[in-house]
C-alpha cells in the first residue's frame, strides 16, 4: 500500500480528488482521507449520512472525513488487526498533528500545496516550522504566472526549516478558467476532466505518474481521455 501526502494550507480537495479518480479508473483502490482543520470533503462529497468520522464512495473512490490516524480508520472499518483494503491513500494534512498520525514522515512521496497568497504561504510556513523531523517535499504551485521569483520568495521563506525540496516543481494554473470548471464539478457531483486546462491535465498526469512510478505516460492518458468520455 502506497501513502501519499499533500501538506498546506492552501484547497487540495478537487486536486486530490481528480489524482484519485485516475487512479481508480487504472483500476487502483483509493482512499482519499480529508484530515485537514476545514474539512472541506464534508461539504462537496456527497454522503448520505455523515457522522463525526465516516468513509463514504464518490466515483469509485473511499473518501474518509474526520479521522486522526490510520488506525482510527481500522477501528471503523472493523479491520484492527489487518491491512487497510488500498492500494493506494492519499492524506489531505494541515497540521502538524495529523502529519505525525498518519506517518507522513514514512510515506512514499510527499507534496506541499501552496498558492502565492499571504494566508496560504505564511500558515504553510507555519506548518513546515513544526515538522520535526527532516523531510523531503515536491512543491506543487499554483500560479498565475509561474514565475521563477515566486520560487524564488518560497524558498527564502522556508529557510532554515527541516525541508528538502524536490529540484523541480509542479504548477497549476490559478486562472485559467479551471476554477469555473472545478466549481461546476462540485455543484453536480460528478468529477468531470474535460473542460480543465491542458496544463491543469498535464499536472494531474505527471503527479499521478510519480504515484504509480512503473506506468507509462500514455496509459495514465488513456485513463483520463475515458474519464472525459463519460465511459
Amino acid at each position: 500500500m502506497k501513502k501519499i501526502g499533500f501538506i498546506g494550507a492552501f484547497d487540495k480537495t478537487d486536486m486530490m480528488l481528480n489524482i484519485a479518480k485516475i487512479l481508480t479508473t487504472m483500476n487502483h483502490r483509493v482512499l482519499m482521507v480529508d484530515s485537514t482543520i476545514m474539512q472541506k470533503a464534508k461539504y462537496i462529497v456527497p454522503a448520505i449520512n455523515p457522522t463525526l468520522a465516516y468513509i463514504t464512495d464518490f466515483e469509485d473512490i473511499d473518501v474518509a472525513v474526520g479521522f486522526s490516524n490510520i488506525e482510527d480508520i481500522k477501528g471503523y472499518l472493523g479491520l484492527e488487526n489487518e491491512d487497510l483494503p488500498y492500494d493506494i491513500i492519499l492524506v489531505d494534512a494541515d497540521t502538524a498533528e495529523k502529519i505525525e498520525g498518519f506517518q507522513l514522515m514514512e510515506a512514499n512521496k510527499n507534496y506541499f500545496v501552496t498558492a502565492f497568497d499571504l494566508y496560504s504561504l505564511k500558515k504553510g510556513m507555519e506548518i513546515l516550522s513544526t515538522i520535526p523531523q527532516t523531510m523531503s517535499l515536491t512543491k506543487i504551485l499554483y500560479s498565475k504566472d509561474m514565475i521563477k521569483e515566486e520560487d524564488d520568495y518560497l524558498n527564502s521563506l522556508s529557510m532554515g526549516y527541516k525541508v528538502i525540496w524536490s529540484e523541480y516543481r509542479i504548477y497549476f494554473p490559478i486562472e485559467n478558467g479551471d476554477a469555473s470548471v472545478l466549481a461546476e464539478n462540485q455543484r453536480v457531483a460528478k468529477i468531470k476532466l474535460k473542460k480543465l486546462s491542458a496544463q491543469y491535465k498535464d499536472s494531474l498526469i505527471f503527479i499521478v505518474g510519480e504515484i504509480l512510478k512503473d506506468v507509462s505516460e500514455g496509459q495514465i492518458r488513456k485513463a483520463v481521455k475515458i474519464i472525459e468520455r463519460g465511459v
